[in-house]
Order: structure tokens, then sequence, then C-alpha cells
């Protein structure tokens, strides 16, 4: 099956525009992470997750399956990237101390993928899946951003979002010593760039897509007077899974 790759056509937007990740969830990770000789990012995207890695480990290796993405990938001396899909990859067998994946689960077949992990993983080395579900932006603005999820955009969602709105609660994950956490990404934006967020969805570019109109500029419209002028701090729940391999 053919990797679906729903982020090359706004690489551009997703590096500009998408989340990092807090020190608290990295944290967590590697104490749960007894080496620090090497660690693979899969799905790396703009290599968000690679580049705060390399704090903590000798090498960091990426992969993705956009070129697109790569080119505008963080650049550091201990990374080095690749075009590769998730469930098939170059490296030799148990090579990785970690292995992380970031808001990108959903769209692996996963039963090869966590064959691939067992595979590259070093025997106990950790496995951190995660992702992030819809922004919070306080009691005025949560109502227009969740109509616009569930029914300006809802149907343009591919099928599989719905395990990032049930946290990847219903998919396997058949590794020792589960563990689950949650953490929060706060963020002060201006509403522009909240905006210029939304369109990094793939059901905003799978709108503009297929209607040639952007979704965005009607809900910026009627989000600007509650909003204000200056930033809006707002709250990504991020959701975490990690196990041994």
């Amino acid at each position: 099956m053919q990797p679906l790759d729903r982020f090359s056509g706004h690489a551009d937007l997703y590096a500009q525009y998408r989340i990092d990740y807090p020190a608290d969830l990295y944290a967590f990770i590697l104490s749960n992470t007894s080496g620090r000789q090497i660690a693979w990012d899969c799905a790396t995207g703009n290599g968000q997750v690679a580049g705060a890695l390399t704090e903590h480990f000798n090498q960091v290796e990426a992969t993705d399956i956009s070129e697109k993405q790569l080119l505008l990938a963080v650049q550091q001396p201990n990374i080095h990237y690749q075009l590769s899909p998730a469930e098939q990859t170059p490296f030799a067998d148990a090579t990785f101390d970690l292995i992380t994946v970031a808001q990108a689960l959903h769209w692996f077949d996963l039963t090869a993928f966590h064959q691939e992990v067992r595979r590259v993983a070093k025997p106990g080395a950790t496995l951190a899946e995660w992702g992030y579900g819809l922004v919070q932006l306080g009691t005025d603005l949560d109502p227009l951003i969740l109509d616009f999820y569930r029914n300006r955009i809802g149907p343009y969602w591919d099928p599989q979002r719905k395990y990032i709105d049930t946290a990847y609660a219903t998919l396997p994950f058949p590794f020792h010593n589960p563990q689950r956490a949650t953490f929060t990404a706060k963020r002060s934006w201006s509403l522009e760039r909240f905006l210029n967020y939304l369109r990094t969805w793939s059901a905003v570019r799978q709108y503009i897509h297929e209607n040639e109109t952007d979704p965005v500029i009607g809900l910026g419209e009627e989000m600007k007077s509650l909003w204000g002028a200056d930033e809006h701090e707002m709250h990504f729940p991020i959701f975490l899974r990690l196990g041994h391999v």
C-alpha cells in the first residue's frame, strides 16, 4: 500500500506554523529511556522532534515520506534525514535506544510499523507515540473552533482523524510496561498566526482543493472581535503512550 502523504503540498506552512512540544514531555520520555546513543524520529516532518532529541543523543535518524518536508527540516550536525516509510526502513536490526512518532501514528499501517519497531529497536528500547487534540482557546472562542472543526470542515477529515479524537485509545500497543501521560503546550499567538496554523490541517487543505476557496477566511472574520488586537493564549492538549520493546 502506498503511504498516505497529506503534507507535502503545504510543507512551507507546516514548517512555520505547527507547534513544537513542551520540555516536560521530553523529560518524561527520557526518564523512561536508558540509552543515549541513537534515536529514530519517524515521520519527522520538519524535524521538530529530531532537533530536540539532538540535545540528548549522539545521533538522530529522522525519516519521512515527504521530500518537501525534509528539505525544510531543522538542520543539526547529528541529525541524518532520509526518505523512508514508517513500515519498512533501511536501518539495521537492534539499532535504536529510542523511537518517537509525533502526530503521525494514525497515518501508518500500525501492525507493520510495530513489527518494524521490534526489528530496529535495541532490547529494552523505548517507543514513544504521541499526538495532540483540538486546540483550546477559552469560553468565547471554543464554540467557534469546535463548530469549524466538526461541521465546516468535518466532512473533509480522513477517517484516521478519529484516532486523534480518542487519543489513540483504540489503537493496539503491544509493548512492555505501557504508560500513558498527558501534557499541555501553551502558546500565545496573534489571530493571523493562529489562522495560518489552521491552514496546515489536512481537512482544510482538502476543503480548499475541492472547493477552491479558503474556509479559514470566514472563520477569521467571526473570531476577530473576540480575539482582539493582542496575542491570545491557547492550550494544545497532548497525549502520549510509551512502552519498551
